[in-house]
């Protein structure tokens, strides 16, 4: 849980690193009128297989990434959680009072204070700490921002009053816990897990109150590709409704049979009695569910090629997940809104410039925002300057498979 710059970020970006640390440094001794005593980080996360699967019991292939939420820390003895964000203001907690407060659902304090309570709730220890925190995880691209900041408060608590001994899979716990019971979101498991934990790991939701998560051991940075998050600045308002959509379509189909989610049923229940389906629930339903199935089963086969490094299979599966999105999921274009189509736009082009090499998918939620690309080194700089061409300068991230989650930071 103690890792240095050069562990978490690579040799190359550790001196880039070492300078933004530095400058959390200084706005922290201006803030607090003290030197930062302590450094802590935790990583976005970025959803690999399993599109739209989570909420339905399916499984998650899932990574932390490279961008991160970083704070300089300082425990203080008085029971009282200063946070600084950058460009926002002050939060202060008393982590003596962890009542729901209702003026607080949808901030950050209500993520601070939910954590605290978790912690409590579970027998581990809390107390002060004055932090002043930075990030680069992009808002609204699907890498989980509020995920990286709950992590990060999870992992302060556990390394400055329980030695650690809170496990990251815990930390995710009490993140969604948070996040659930007193921001007032009912986001999964997936986003906390992936940032706690770090890497690329597996998450089965089969039982959600109790998710088997497995890591797995691959070194991305050996694999000869890139990241690539591509913006394509999409409006998410007015899609809720959209979203709202494919988990209850997903479950009819599952209700067709008494039962609440896809996973109590089978693909075969579906084939067997796609007729009646059709007719009841429409096509549309019946093709979500089927998409469930197979991007569900295809996470196991995702993750065997990583831990038999078979990197060209891997990618072979991910573009499988995008077509089956694409086709049978259908959140690439809002249905009330044809005309906007930045996503299906950005695949075309990302297929084209890869040429068969690479991947790429919808990234995350859907019908506006982001793709996800697997990028081939040699293709790295024509892809991002092309995708820029379209969607704007700096809208085509690079990024990485950050090893680590949630950590102490060494910056000496």
């Amino acid at each position: 849980m103690i890792h240095t710059l050069k562990e978490i970020y690579g040799a190359e970006a550790a001196a880039i690193q070492a300078e933004r640390y530095s400058a959390a440094a200084a706005e922290f001794e201006t803030m607090f009128g003290q030197p930062a005593q302590r450094f802590f980080s935790a990583p976005g996360r970025t959803e690999v297989g399993g599109n739209h699967t989570d909420h339905n019991n399916g499984c998650v292939l899932a990574a932390g990434v490279s961008l991160d939420v970083i704070a300089a820390v300082i425990p203080t003895d008085d029971g009282i959680i200063h946070i600084k964000s950058q460009g926002f203001p002050m939060d202060t907690i008393d982590t003596a009072d962890t009542d729901i407060k209702d003026d607080e659902e949808n901030t950050s304090a209500a993520l601070i204070r939910g954590v605290v309570a978790d912690f409590k709730r579970r027998g581990y220890n809390v107390g002060g700490f004055s932090a002043y925190t930075t990030s680069n995880v992009l808002k609204g691209s699907g890498l989980s921002s509020s995920a990286a900041f709950e992590v990060l408060v999870g992992t302060i608590l556990s390394g400055l009053y329980n030695d650690f001994s809170v496990t990251p899979v815990e930390i995710a716990q009490i993140s969604q816990f948070a996040e659930n019971i007193y921001f007032g979101k009912p986001s999964g498991l997936m986003d906390q897990m992936a940032s706690s934990v770090g890497s690329f790991i597996t998450i089965d939701f089969k039982d959600p109150s109790k998710p088997v998560i497995e890591a797995i051991d691959f070194d991305f940075a050996k694999s000869g590709h890139r990241l690539c998050i591509i913006d394509t600045k999409g409006d998410h308002a007015d899609l809720t409704p959209e979203y709202a959509a494919i988990p209850s379509e997903m479950r009819s189909v599952a209700q067709f049979y008494g039962k609440n989610v896809l996973r109590e049923i089978t693909r075969e229940d579906v084939m067997s009695n796609i007729s009646a389906l059709r007719e009841k629930l429409g096509d549309r339903a019946v093709l979500r569910a089927l998409h469930f199935f197979s991007d569900s089963e295809r996470v196991g086969k995702e993750a065997a090629a990583l831990r038999s490094r078979d990197f060209k299979k891997f990618l072979s599966l991910i573009n499988e997940s995008g077509d089956s999105s694409y086709k049978y999921l259908q959140n690439i274009y809002p249905s009330s809104a044809p005309a906007d189509q930045g996503l299906a736009t950005a695949l075309y082009l990302a297929s084209d410039i890869l040429d068969g090499e690479g991947a790429c998918r919808v990234h995350g939620g859907g019908f506006a925002g982001t793709i996800q690309a697997f990028v081939p080194e040699e293709k790295l700089s024509v892809f991002k300057r092309r995708m820029e061409e379209v969607f704007g300068e700096g809208s085509c991230y690079v990024l990485s498979i950050r090893p680590f989650g949630g950590t102490e930071v060494i910056i000496k």
